[in-house]
């Protein structure tokens, strides 16, 4: 039997979008609400200094995988963008819209958060939080539409 080189690319890129979306649906729905209600925000900023120190570097991970297999597998399975059919043109372009704001995050909103706590300047830390919510926010839903075409694209375009 022989593996199929199209079966491990489809496989790390559903765990690389497990990943990503995972951890932000659970920092964002179950982690933040949790945190804001018990702690103060010296503790609070810290702790999602920390959270995204761990969890920024799975997602640039995550990104290198999903652009990797992903056009990988359009060039191998339709020979290039041109022939691959339409849910394909919306997962890749709602996914690097993702990658995207999730560029932004880590280059503008991320490191003024961790500048803010390193300073102690705990109003401005809780102004870059809020904005990479915001932002969080927005990647969880464009994530889960992602996901819908990529799995159900085919049946529903």
């Amino acid at each position: 039997m022989s593996l199929n080189p199209n079966s491990l690319y489809i496989l790390l890129h559903v765990v690389a979008s497990v990943v990503w979306v995972g951890g932000m649906v659970f920092a964002h729905k179950c982690l933040r609400p949790v945190a804001a209600d018990l702690l103060e925000p010296p503790q609070r900023l810290t702790l999602w200094v920390g959270v995204f120190a761990n969890f920024f570097p799975l997602v640039w991970i995550s990104v290198v995988l999903l652009l990797s297999t992903g056009f990988t597998m359009v060039y191998s399975i339709w020979g290039g963008m041109a022939e691959a059919p339409l849910h394909i043109h919306i997962m890749a372009g709602f996914g690097i819209l993702m990658m995207l704001v999730f560029m932004y995050v880590f280059f503008s909103p991320y490191k003024k958060l961790k500048a803010a706590v390193l300073a102690q300047q705990w109003p401005a830390g809780a102004e870059a939080l809020a904005k990479i919510r915001q932002l969080v926010g927005f990647n969880i839903l464009v994530g889960l539409f992602v996901l819908v075409v990529a799995s159900a694209g085919r049946y529903l375009i």
